[in-house]
């Protein structure tokens, strides 16, 4: 058949995102490659600790989604030849959602049987299965659960191709994916192109996560000897395949959850494939740019098998390999001003055969380098990047839109006379009430707001941020919501004192929690815990019937130790949220740490099927809670928690 580019509709059980929280991301969540040591040599360059960030500032989080399921229609992109089908979900961070070999006719992935958000990403949102593109911070992309601008490409021979792009605010960069099915091509085509059109160096992130089935007696295959790995919060390096007297390329056996970022050589092919016992599965290999592969394993205690149930209806069990720029996930690579980086990566199936999968780990490695070798040759990947050049740099017919931050970024840009983003990327200002911010750099008035109304943007760029320090004494010295976004600009900055300098300012031209909330965050982060405590309460008391307001209230209450405010507070709020999973997690826990471990305790036993909807990953917080209400109340130590509410898989 002649490659085909199709955009459809697909009925999946899908559960609801949510709209953002009406409060900032200053404070963040725990990252554990944020909390790292390291042991390591100094030519191991990894770039540990660069680039890392605390929050997803200016992103908001989406902390509004539960468990329930319902059907729904999901656009997808299809790219689809003899050989593959490859099919596309734009509006989910254009995630690669299954990979069908036609000539066995099996998914090369893990895809999900359910888009079910839990609380693994950046911004909170996060969902299992597919090949998630993450760009920009270190973890899983801001755009993970957003649509992206989509796009057909058709060259002059009628080729077809789908593109996917955006403008991610963090780092201020582009990133664009060009996919295309040549007529006998048996490998999908993924063009990946990253701009850094500032004159900053930037600290750059990319990471292909391919979720792939976990089979049993399953194989990776990668041309390395070693590997970077942690436990107990340490960095070191190991010889493989053998770590502890397992073969951690035999997945099955691995015992807890653990990353193993595999050093390749320089001159070695970058590759990585999952195999099943008969030598067949996914193949993933790219241009030498892409130069760090991982596996990921959920291990095999019974926390890990819990996190596999919660995160699917009954997909099964998957593991994680991946493809990144750097070697590790610890650190970002710094990127030039004026730059962009560019590579290729193909994904599609391979068979070595059974005899060849039961090999040992050296045999069967210089079998698939070989094998990759000749690929390599025969796809002529390095010249299909030179090739695809031009195409890269041409414009497409827009099918779906993303938002309207390029668009926002290029008019900024203009304004000062600086270049413009990619010429060949169309960026909409769909949202007409960004116009404000532009107006406000025009004329250096700031916009008025009104405080019953959630903020509907935060910024971070360098003009509006030193755009309202020139003009806040001047213009601006009385408009409430100008203080406060200075504020919030303070906060990106970690200038904690000068954020709370200009909340309070906010605060005396107008009362509204949304000052309160900074002055909360910028005293939790500097230590004067009942300061956050003071301030926080009084901005719930104004906000009570706004969920997501009140989880990020009660969670500075928690970490600020304020107990006895969250009982206090949780009483005044209307029903339903009192009955959300976090909010009566909060209370639970301030129940308990006043003293009141029994009531604790009768609940967790009368409540079995109670359940985190946002559990953090990493985080026991509901097996640790009844394990102290455990003791507590019974006067001993339990063997183990419940099942359903134990995730530890480490």
């Amino acid at each position: 058949m002649k490659p085909e580019l199709r955009f459809e509709e697909q009925v999946m059980e899908v559960s609801p995102r949510g709209e953002e929280a009406s409060v900032p991301d200053f404070i963040g969540s725990s990252i554990m490659q944020n909390n790292l040591e390291f042991s390591l040599e100094e030519t191991d360059e990894i770039y540990e600790g660069y680039g890392k960030r605390s929050n997803s500032y200016p992103y908001r989080q989406y902390l509004m989604y539960n468990r329930q399921l319902t059907k729904k229609q999901v656009k997808t992109a299809i790219l689809e030849n003899d050989y593959l089908k490859a099919v596309f979900l734009p509006e989910f961070g254009g995630r690669l959602w299954e990979l069908i070999d036609k000539t066995t006719g099996k998914n090369l992935l893990y895809t999900n049987d359910v888009i079910r958000f839990s609380n693994l990403a950046v911004r909170n949102a996060w969902f299992s299965g597919g090949v998630e593109w993450n760009v920009g911070i270190i973890g899983h992309t801001p755009l993970t659960a957003e649509q992206l601008y989509t796009a057909r490409l058709c060259d002059e021979e009628g080729n077809l191709a789908l593109r996917m792009y955006e403008y991610e605010r963090v780092r201020g960069i582009e990133y664009q994916m060009d996919f295309w099915l040549g007529e006998t091509d048996r490998y999908l085509n993924c063009r990946m192109r990253i701009v850094n059109s500032s004159g900053e160096v930037t600290p750059m992130y990319w990471w292909s996560n391919m979720a792939v089935p976990e089979y049993q007696e399953g194989r990776v295959v990668v041309p390395a000897s070693e590997a970077f790995t942690s436990t107990n919060g340490k960095v070191y390096k190991v010889e493989i395949p053998m770590v502890n007297g397992v073969d951690i390329t035999r997945y099955g056996k691995i015992p807890s959850q653990i990353d193993y970022f595999f050093h390749i050589p320089k001159e070695s092919p970058k590759y990585i494939a999952n195999l099943n016992k008969d030598g067949y599965g996914l193949l993933q290999f790219s241009t030498q740019r892409l130069q760090g592969r991982k596996l990921f394993s959920w291990g095999h205690k019974r926390g890990g098998d819990r996190w596999q149930e919660f995160l699917t209806e009954a997909a099964g069990s998957y593991v994680e390999i991946q493809a990144g720029l750097g070697k590790t996930q610890y650190g970002c690579i710094p990127m030039p001003p004026h730059s962009a980086w560019e590579w290729m990566e193909q994904y599609g199936g391979v068979d070595i055969g059974k005899e060849q999968a039961a090999a040992s780990f050296e045999e069967l490695q210089e079998k698939m380098t070989n094998y990759v070798a000749e690929e390599l040759e025969n796809t002529k990947l390095e010249k299909k990047l030179l090739w695809s050049k031009d195409m890269a740099k041409t414009k497409g017919a827009l099918i779906y839109v993303g938002n309207s931050y390029g668009a926002l970024k290029n008019i900024q840009r203009g304004m000062a006379g600086e270049r413009l983003l990619s010429e060949h990327l169309d960026y909409q200002l769909t949202d007409e009430s960004k116009k404000k911010w532009v107006d406000f750099l025009e004329n250096g008035v700031f916009f008025s707001w009104n405080p019953e109304n959630q903020p509907d943007d935060f910024m971070c760029d360098a003009p509006y941020y030193n755009r309202l320090k020139e003009t806040i004494t001047k213009e601006n010295k009385e408009n409430w919501y100008a203080h406060y976004q200075l504020g919030a600009m303070h906060m990106y900055h970690c200038a904690y004192k000068k954020a709370r300098k200009e909340f309070k300012e906010s605060l005396k031209l107008q009362e509204s929690c949304w000052a309160c909330h900074g002055l909360a965050c910028a005293y939790l982060l500097e230590g004067k815990d009942e300061k956050a405590v003071k301030w926080i309460k009084k901005g719930i008391q104004m906000r009570t019937a706004d969920l997501s307001y009140v989880k990020e209230g009660f969670k500075i209450l928690v970490g600020a130790g304020g107990y006895e405010e969250v009982e206090k507070q949780y009483k005044k709020l209307p029903d339903t949220i009192q009955k959300e999973s976090r909010i009566q997690y909060y209370y639970l826990k301030a129940l308990g740490y006043s003293g009141d471990w029994e009531k604790v305790y009768n609940y967790l036993t009368e409540n079995p099927e109670y359940m985190l909807d946002d559990l953090r990953e990493g985080e026991d917080s509901v097996s640790q809670l009844w394990r102290e209400a455990y003791i507590k109340t019974q006067g001993r130590i339990p063997e183990e928690a419940p099942k359903q509410w134990d995730f530890d898989a480490l």
